[in-house]
């Protein structure tokens, strides 16, 4: 069992860091022996083992640059900033809901990922060189299929690299970023569409104060119960979660 979960950490993080060059086609020499005749053998680790155990560190980072975490935490903080309720929820309980999320729509695509290179790896009907462009190749057809062709252009530009004909030639060092950039823009957009009801409400609230002459009561004391009220009454929480769910595109 300790062998086969080293197996399956070993293909997870060559697969999302083969893309930048870290985990090379030729493979990972674990341990070189060399001999010293009377004096027995002498073991010493590889400069890639070296690397590799450098880049697991970035490893959590790398996934959940490569999922939908980024598109549900930052849709979710404004969300929580339109309610006007400060920190609550709190930040980890967004995190933990972004997380859960994320892995509730990854879920075919991890399934995928699994069935195609990770489990033929574990049960020894795959090479490590053949295990990972088959582990690697759902992954990279769910960014594809959320990136925006104008964004993946902007940065094969800054790398100086012409423009990829066919998607599957977009270079992971390009495809990321790319990817994160998409994100952020969806993130963005709908996060404006949640805040405009909340920002009608605060505007109604605000001028029959005004009309009333209570300028020194603040608008978001009295606004903050209605928006919360509304929130609830139309179910937000339920229509939200189904929004950012259906808001990618899965084949």
């Amino acid at each position: 069992m300790r062998s086969r979960g080293v197996r399956l950490l070993s293909l997870m993080a060559a697969v999302m860091l083969v893309g930048s060059g870290v985990v090379q086609a030729e493979g990972l020499p674990l341990v070189t022996a060399m001999s010293q005749g009377a004096q027995g053998m002498r073991y010493s680790m590889s400069l890639e083992l070296l690397a590799l155990m450098t880049m697991l560190t970035l490893l959590p980072s790398l996934l959940l640059m490569m999922t939908p975490f980024v598109r549900i935490v930052v849709v979710l903080s404004l969300l929580r900033q339109a309610l006007g309720t400060g920190q609550t929820p709190p930040n980890q309980v967004l995190v933990g809901l972004s997380l859960f999320l994320s892995l509730f729509i990854m879920s075919p695509v991890l399934t995928d990922v699994y069935k195609q290179g990770i489990e033929p790896y574990m049960n020894e009907k795959l090479t490590l060189e053949s295990a990972l462009p088959a582990a690697q190749a759902p992954l990279r057809a769910f960014m594809l299929r959320q990136v925006r062709n104008d964004d993946i252009a902007v940065f094969s530009k800054i790398a100086r690299e012409p423009a990829p004909a066919d998607p599957a030639a977009v270079p992971f060092t390009t495809l990321v970023p790319a990817f994160i950039t998409s994100e952020l823009k969806s993130a963005f957009t709908i996060g404006f569409m949640l805040y405009i009801p909340f920002v009608v409400i605060d505007l109604v609230v605000a001028s029959a104060l005004m009309s009333l002459g209570m300028m020194m009561l603040s608008p978001m004391m009295i606004s903050l119960p209605f928006k919360l009220m509304l929130f609830v009454l139309v179910d937000g929480w339920g229509l939200t979660m189904s929004s950012l769910a259906a808001s990618f595109v899965m084949p």
